[in-house]
């Protein structure tokens, strides 16, 4: 099958990554390991450059640009890490930025992309109503009428070959012990677990990679159901990183072919699962960067046996108000 990046893609992106993106850490906990029965290793994408994964798909694509894309910038459109992670990687590649975002964005999100626009008059971030209207529609209009070049999150072979370098670092650091058996991953329009899914069976050929999404949101849990892809109305859950109508045309083929299946957690074993990392573990993770975690933990329907295998776990991202993440773990 002809998919839409292989694994010479993921091994670029990381060399364009090196010394740009952090190598995040792998994570233990003796508490996760016994509460499961199996050995666990978190990879920690909430410690990433502007706290998420996004990072490495942002930066991979607009390191690809030409001189005249650089100099006319990029316009992307996110409820919030993919915003900051163009913003971000558009401010170091010296180029302007003009970002879509949700006027229900955690406004931690939309002040950390404020950030890193400023001091370029160029950049800016244009709201809107998430549940009225089209983010992609908006977003292609004004790179046409601006002559800007438009990065989608996921649906992108750039933006997922950057962030497979995710798996690829995973599986370099805990190889010592032995391959993984299985890699949990979030999934949201699927450019993660798509990235994450090449670099991985492509390595270590055994692997079995499980996506997760948020119980009220599982169109890609549909599309594998239906075999085709299923829009959705926007999500209502907590996990807003996650609250995509469908997966993209690119994302899905390598679902399709690569990925055992995919699973589902409620909004409440979200709110656990990050009140459990915070205690034992002294990390904070924002409630999409928690759900494969929440799948491990809870024993979502569908998933294989885990305990005594090697199971390595997508922390996807940190970036939650402050706020609100108290409210939610004093709830």
């Amino acid at each position: 099958m002809n998919l839409a990046i292989s694994i010479d893609d993921i091994f670029g992106a990381a060399r364009r990554l090196e010394g740009h993106a952090h190598r995040t850490p792998v994570l233990r906990s003796r508490t996760v390991d016994e509460l499961t029965g199996a050995t666990v290793f978190f990879k920690a994408e909430n410690v990433q450059r502007m706290g998420a994964f996004k990072f490495r798909g942002a930066f991979n694509a607009l390191a690809q640009f030409d001189p005249t894309q650089r100099e006319r910038g990029v316009i992307a459109f996110s409820s919030g890490n993919h915003a900051q992670a163009i913003a971000l990687s558009a401010r170091l590649l010296g180029m302007p930025s003009v970002i879509v975002m949700p006027q229900d964005a955690p406004a931690a999100k939309v002040a950390a992309t404020r950030g890193y626009q400023a001091g370029d008059a160029r950049s800016e971030i244009v709201l809107y109503d998430r549940y009225t209207q089209d983010r992609e529609a908006i977003g292609r209009e004004l790179a046409a009428r601006r002559g800007m070049t438009l990065i989608p999150p996921f649906d992108h072979p750039h933006v997922m070959a950057g962030q497979g370098t995710a798996a690829l670092e995973l599986i370099e650091q805990t190889a010592e012990g032995g391959p993984l058996d299985v890699l949990l991953v979030c999934v949201g329009g699927g450019g993660l677990i798509s990235g994450c899914a090449v670099a991985a069976t492509a390595l270590n050929p055994g692997v079995e990679v499980w996506g997760v999404e948020p119980q009220a949101g599982n169109d890609t849990q549909q599309s594998l159901a239906r075999g085709e892809i299923v829009r959705i109305p926007t999500p209502r859950t907590i996990a807003d990183g996650a609250q995509t109508e469908a997966s993209g045309r690119l994302t899905f083929p390598v679902i399709q072919a690569l990925v055992r299946g995919i699973v589902t957690v409620d909004d409440a074993q979200l709110v656990q699962t990050m009140r459990l990392m915070a205690e034992r573990m002294k990390i904070v993770v924002e409630p999409t960067g928690a759900l494969a975690a929440a799948a491990l933990l809870h024993r979502a329907d569908g998933l294989p046996e885990l305990r005594g295998r090697r199971v390595g776990v997508l922390i996807s991202g940190g970036n939650v108000d402050i706020g609100r993440y108290a409210q939610l773990l004093s709830a």
